[in-house]
């Protein structure tokens, strides 16, 4: 069947931007910018707003959480924030006639699946198209195996048959179909350049630092490895934190080999894991062991965005992010690593494996710190890797997703590179 290209699109966009800051939340502010903005909004700075083209976007900003702590938690307000969201969005159905109702699914937990329940009981008659904008994955795994009967069947009723699904790689097309989706389409996350002067400022420095560590006189500076993200079990903190504790343990029998030392940034969710966390570092294997009271194997930054975050990304010789986090299905952190040039080891995860170069090294299971201490010591000894900044530049810049997406919206087949997935 042939597709109509739909010429012109009002658009809904029910999804929060940052704060709360992290991948889903930037993304959406990115849809915003590259579309324009809200068409109620004054333009910026009382300029003339940004051409959106034949797209014209409507936003109700539904922030449930106050800050990453409040995230996934049940509180009585957020049923009526819940409320006020949805007569926004059914009064912009009324008052500006948008037809088109962009949602971004919940992860498989209980309390926002039935969120989306009430979402889609309350807005799903008012609007002519839904599309389902993924940003995360499980769901279609969670309705095999972990839900009720009857909650499989309100989901399927209540969020069933979507007219088109936005996933951001294969994996997450199983979600697609889970929920009988007309159209599904792959536009995978793209970030703005971060380095656009890439060539003259870090790619010599990447490549000086790689020839460093290979020469046999010991390196005088510490092998840099960073973990970003949210700080949580599941996202691999503790993972990275065994594997720096055992690459520098067989780094101190095989000297001149360099230390390695780990940088953490991010928020944690649980106070719990916050607590271990600092006792974990504080132990002689870390920090706590070394004659030199200077040195640290791991140091935490808290929280970091904007400049110190690419401040962060330039310092550093290799990004860790072995997550098996139960809703990951894109890894935007390993996104913004690539524009780096920087070196990455993760998981053979969901759509992570997607999103690298061919058979690339730095892949190792869930669960596996002594795997991630051997890819880690690995990269002492190799060369620059172009392929990774490479891949950014083809595959995800901010212009190539938002590309992608709007004729996705027009009900094209959105223009999408050949596939790098990586093998095993």
């Amino acid at each position: 069947m042939a597709m109509v290209r739909i010429q012109f699109v009002k658009l809904l966009i029910f999804a929060h931007k940052p704060p709360p800051h992290h991948g889903q939340s930037y993304m959406v502010e990115l849809l915003l910018k590259a579309f324009g903005g809200d068409a109620r909004s004054p333009p910026a700075h009382g300029g003339v707003r940004p051409a959106g083209g034949d797209i014209e976007c409507y936003h109700v900003d539904c922030r449930f959480s106050e800050g990453m702590a409040d995230i996934g938690r049940v509180r009585v307000a957020k049923v009526f924030l819940l409320l006020k969201y949805c007569l926004k969005a059914i009064g912009c159905r009324l008052r500006h006639g948008v037809r088109d109702f962009l949602y971004i699914p919940a992860p498989p937990v209980r309390s926002a699946i039935y969120r989306d329940w009430l979402v889609m009981a309350l807005c799903r008659p008012f609007f002519r198209r839904r599309i389902y904008y993924w940003h995360a994955a499980g769901l279609g795994d969670w309705l095999d195996s972990g839900a009720r009967r009857w909650e499989r069947w309100l989901t399927l009723a209540l969020l069933g048959r979507p007219d088109l699904s936005v996933v951001l790689g294969e994996f997450c097309l199983r979600d697609a179909a889970a929920l009988q989706s007309k159209r599904a389409v792959i536009v995978p996350n793209g970030i703005p350049d971060p380095c656009p002067d890439f060539a003259q400022r870090i790619l010599p420095l990447r490549q000086e630092r790689a020839a460093s560590r290979r020469t046999p006189a010991p390196a005088r500076r510490p092998f840099q490895i960073l973990f970003l993200s949210l700080c949580t079990r599941e996202k691999g903190l503790f993972d990275t934190l065994e594997a720096v504790a055992l690459l520098n343990k067989r780094l101190n029998e095989t000297s001149p080999t360099p230390r390695v030392q780990l940088t953490v940034a991010g928020k944690f969710w649980k106070e719990e894991e916050e607590r271990e966390f600092t006792e974990r570092i504080a132990r002689p294997d870390l920090n706590g062991g070394s004659a030199d009271p200077a040195w640290q194997a791991v140091s935490y930054k808290g929280f970091v965005g904007g400049a110190a975050k690419a401040q962060l990304l330039h310092d550093s010789d290799c990004l860790c992010f072995p997550t098996y986090y139960q809703a990951e299905s894109f890894g935007l952190v390993l996104v913004e690593a690539m524009a780096f040039g920087l070196p990455v080891v993760t998981t053979r995860w969901r759509t992570i494996p997607e999103l690298l170069p061919p058979g690339y090294p730095g892949l190792v299971d869930p669960r596996s710190p002594a795997q991630i201490a051997v890819a880690l010591e690995a990269l002492l000894g190799q060369e620059y890797d172009p392929r990774l900044r490479a891949g950014f530049l083809e595959r995800f810049t901010v212009e190539k997703t938002f590309e992608r997406l709007r004729a996705a919206l027009h009900g094209e087949v959105p223009p999408l590179n050949k596939s790098r997935a990586a093998t095993d």
